[in-house]
């Protein structure tokens, strides 16, 4: 877990944006872009994730589209390890494994290369916001198909009261820098 100063805490929810009813009418959208495009939040939020995992002998950041495209590879970059992406459906080139889930406001399908991950690596899957747990559920259970040798869980947000976690195998090592 990472210890956060109340200070960065602060800065990082002084600076994230909260949409109402977006994408629909009910749901209130965490925009972490503006914690992006913050230079000081963004090198706050690399740091905040580094120190969490860089003894974890993580080998591969498996980021979610789209937004964990952007603090996975950062992260990827400083743990020394290999970038993956998690995409929607047809959208990557090569052979791939893919996962249906549902979602507060639809249905969707990822997709990951079968080719993407080795039973040797360590693993660690992130994307920005912990919700009801649909999305990173099904993109535990495609980086679950590869049998690495640990997978842990990251996201920037975890909204506490949907019980997103709950989805997940009670052992499953999951954390969040922010907990709303």
């Amino acid at each position: 877990m990472t210890i956060m100063t109340k200070e960065q805490e602060n800065l990082l929810m002084g600076n994230l944006r909260v949409v109402p009813d977006f994408p629909i009418p009910g749901i209130q959208f965490y925009d972490v872009t503006t914690l992006f495009k913050n230079p000081v939040c963004l090198q706050l939020l690399s740091d905040l994730l580094y120190e969490q995992y860089k003894d974890k002998g993580i080998t591969k950041v498996v980021g979610l589209e789209s937004r964990g495209f952007i603090m996975g590879p950062i992260l990827a970059t400083r743990l020394g390890a290999g970038f993956v992406p998690i995409r929607k459906k047809g959208k990557l080139p090569a052979e791939t494994m893919s996962e249906s889930y549902t979602k507060e406001y639809g249905t969707d399908t990822i997709e990951i290369h079968t080719d993407a991950i080795s039973p040797d690596d360590v693993v660690l899957l992130h994307d920005d916001l912990l919700a009801t747990g649909g999305t990173m559920k099904a993109a535990y259970k495609l980086v679950s198909k590869f049998a690495p040798g640990r997978v842990f869980i990251n996201f920037i947000i975890s909204l506490e009261e949907l019980k997103g976690r709950e989805l997940f195998p009670s052992d499953a090592p999951i954390d969040a820098l922010l907990k709303l």
